[in-house]
């Protein structure tokens, strides 16, 4: 589905490309691969987002199907998109009866502000809801996005205190924590919003205490992730040894790495 723009910077940025397309294409050798960086569960990001990118819906049944193969250890993330759905309630529910565990909203790629239902965009007020009431977690993309077309505004993630004080029920992630502009203003919604966490995905590891010096205050709701194979991120395991070498606790390590994420998804 890749548009010819966006592909090509993957294709520059990731000299694996072929072996990626490989773990697309078998869940059995991506499962291969977690083990071997010693990670035991992953949450795919799929998201819907045709003028950028170019995914269509069809992501959600991709995905679906490809978790079959270990839904314990793989866990489905799709979307919807405003501009994109003739009948809202019924993409909704085909989430659920696909069993999405996951909702993704990326502004910048899906050209909106998350707070847009204030704005006459009912059909994100509907997602959400429908998210809320049946426990779907929604990961935003905040920060910047380097793929052709991409619009940064959008980035900004104070849009979410909106939604975290609309949806107070709806647990919210900020993928990426706002980086590289709006680390704080990430750092100020975790604080404020019970219901808002980090995702560390994207950042550097060895970048993540100079963004967040008090990260220990938010561990409770900060989970690691890494955003492969986006362009530029370092393998898994570097990544999550990267990590491991930062001076944190173990149980701040502990909680962040697992616990945060069972509490959202348990085994």
């Amino acid at each position: 589905m890749f548009k010819p723009e966006a592909l090509a910077l993957m294709r520059a940025r990731r000299k694996n490309f072929d072996e990626i397309a490989e773990y697309c294409r078998s869940p059995k050798a991506f499962l291969r691969h977690l083990d071997s960086a010693g990670v035991d569960r992953a949450v795919l990001i799929n998201y819907v987002a045709p003028e950028v990118i170019g995914f269509t819906s069809g992501v959600n049944q991709f995905i679906a199907d490809y978790v079959k193969q270990n839904p314990r250890r793989l866990l489905s993330c799709g979307s919807l998109h405003p501009r994109h759905t003739t009948n809202v309630m019924a993409d909704m529910e085909q989430l659920i009866r696909l069993g999405i565990r996951m909702i993704k909203i990326h502004p910048p790629h899906q050209l909106l502000f998350p707070n847009d239902y204030l704005r006459g965009v009912n059909e994100l007020e509907i997602l959400y809801r429908a998210a809320e009431g049946n426990g779907i977690p929604v990961m935003f993309h905040t920060g910047t996005s380097v793929f052709p077309g991409a619009r940064n505004k959008y980035g900004d993630p104070i849009y979410i205190d909106d939604v975290a004080v609309d949806f107070p029920r709806l647990k919210i992630l900020l993928a990426h924590g706002g980086r590289p502009l709006w680390m704080e203003t990430a750092f100020f919604l975790i604080r404020r919003h019970r219901n808002v966490y980090l995702d560390i995905s994207g950042i550097p590891p060895k970048s993540l205490l100079k963004y967040f010096p008090r990260l220990d205050e938010i561990a409770s709701q900060t989970l690691f992730g890494t955003d492969w194979p986006g362009p530029g991120v370092p393998e898994i395991k570097k990544n999550l040894d990267d990590f491991r070498a930062l001076p944190l606790s173990p149980a701040v390590q502990n909680q962040i790495l697992s616990r945060t994420a069972l509490e959202i998804w348990p085994a």
